[in-house]
């Protein structure tokens, strides 16, 4: 595709964004058409259900699978072709991002910038909102991504699919069960040209078993529609004419006129009009809403390494190395003992030390942290730089209605009111020797001597 690519890195602190700018010398046929990317990252006020875990690290650099939770559509972006750019939008701080902007830009050779908003804008308005930049490089086409989704994110078959299609947008589907629909965005299609008929965003009642993915094409048109609402907003501002006190009252209800929602502002009204149309997966997806649910998406992308990046999992049979079970990342500077067992679904992360007859299933283990001899950890995320004593237990499992238990791993999906799908160890935290940890929440720097069940350690 490039036959010449030169990358230089820039990093420049502006007003309200912090970029790294990457010239890129590309000598391209004059036929291809470019793409850029849109990852919306949120904001520290946003990821308040990550706590404990978003103390200490934004929600998006958390790592699943022993990458950061946003380099996992990053790297998809990477497999579209003619990528000219990705933009990460959201309110963090833009030094929070600096050193991983830097980073990823530098090992996947991709072109990124992270670009804070001042102020909410919508999940329209915020794409909106840099219209100037991300048209910067005359694109054909805009992704636009959701960073607490985990799925395989077939974004080229999109992409085929769109064009197929010739809508202004193609949103990517998929199908739940009738009883976890209702707290997603539900919509209907047409079977057989897949144009999208109706959308509504977590109704009362059942409408359809297909969701929205939160993972989107557009064409640049998209920034019309949205022009569009914020003008018809500002238009019925100025030609009402009420009383003082109905204008107060209203003032409280209505949206400013920048602020525009991507699912019922432009998708809802749109639908049925030959605009946008869907494209199904049938792969896994899941939303990152919660620990727990970190969890079980580390596995998610854990399994389709082996598809994907087959060289990231650890494989030993307890020789010379430990004995590996499933799908395991280790990070290269942790040490595992070799008699140690480990997996499946566990993430291993840097300088982390496993001790000698250790067992861990189903767990991320995060920087520095030190799990002694004979210790167990199951369905449970362990913080970074904390220690488990010899002998002890960190486990989550579940009481189901018939009495008995099971691990919190084999929970039916969809059960988002488990409330304590995983324990969780927050930074510095210690576990003294035979102490067992089940189904709680400790905050950093807290040591346990004594075993605890179903609590919160503030």
């Amino acid at each position: 595709m490039y036959q010449k690519s030169i990358f230089s890195y820039l990093s420049i602190v502006a007003d309200s964004e912090i970029w790294v700018s990457i010239s890129v010398d590309l000598e391209m046929g004059s036929s291809e058409e470019k793409v850029v990317a849109v990852i919306m990252v949120g904001g520290p006020t946003k990821g308040t259900r990550f706590r404990p875990l978003s103390l200490n690290i934004p929600k998006p650099l958390f790592p699943l699978a022993g990458q950061p939770m946003v380099h996992h559509p990053i790297s998809a972006c990477k497999r579209i072709p003619n990528l000219a750019q990705i933009y990460l939008v959201g309110f963090y701080e833009e030094r929070e991002f600096a050193l991983y902007v830097s980073s990823i830009s530098n090992e996947l050779k991709i072109p990124v910038r992270y670009m804070r908003e001042d102020k909410p804008h919508g999940s329209a308005g915020g794409l909106y909102n840099f219209r100037d930049l991300i048209m910067e490089d005359s694109p054909s086409h805009i992704f636009l991504l959701n960073c607490d989704v985990c799925c395989s994110f077939p974004l080229s078959e999109m992409l085929e699919a769109h064009k197929k299609y010739g809508g202004m947008g193609t949103i990517l589907v998929i199908k739940v069960s009738a009883e976890s629909a209702s707290q997603f965005g539900e919509l209907v299609a047409d079977p057989e040209t897949k144009e999208l008929l109706h959308y509504t965003e977590k109704p009362e009642t059942f409408v359809s078993d297909l969701i929205n993915c939160g993972v989107y094409i557009f064409t640049p048109e998209i920034f019309t529609a949205i022009q569009d609402v914020s003008s018809q907003r500002k238009d019925r501002a100025n030609l009402r004419r009420v009383s003082s006190f109905e204008a107060l009252q209203s003032a409280t209800r209505s949206l400013p006129t920048d602020f525009v929602r991507l699912d019922q502002d432009i998708l809802s009204p749109l639908a049925g009009k030959k605009q946008l149309y869907t494209y199904e997966t049938m792969d896994f997806w899941e939303q990152i809403k919660t620990p727990g649910m970190s969890l079980k998406c580390s596995g998610l992308y854990l399994a389709q390494f082996r598809f994907t990046s087959p060289d990231l999992l650890a494989s030993g049979d307890g020789t010379k190395n430990a004995t590996f079970t499933g799908d395991v990342y280790v990070h290269p500077s942790a040490k595992v003992h070799p008699t140690a067992k480990i997996g499946p679904n566990v993430s291993i992360s840097a300088n982390a030390r496993i001790g000698a007859g250790v067992r861990l299933i189903s767990c991320i283990i995060l920087d520095g942290v030190e799990i002694m001899e004979n210790a167990v950890v199951t369905n449970a995320i362990v913080g970074w730089k904390s220690s488990i004593g010899r002998w002890s237990r960190v486990q989550a499992i579940s009481l189901h209605k018939k009495g008995y238990f099971t691990f919190m791993s084999q929970v039916a999906v969809g059960d988002y009111n488990a409330k304590l799908g995983v324990t969780i160890l927050g930074e510095s935290v210690g576990v003294e020797d035979e102490v067992v940890v089940t189904n709680s929440i400790v905050l950093p720097n807290k040591t346990l001597n004594v075993s605890v069940q179903e609590e919160i350690i503030l």
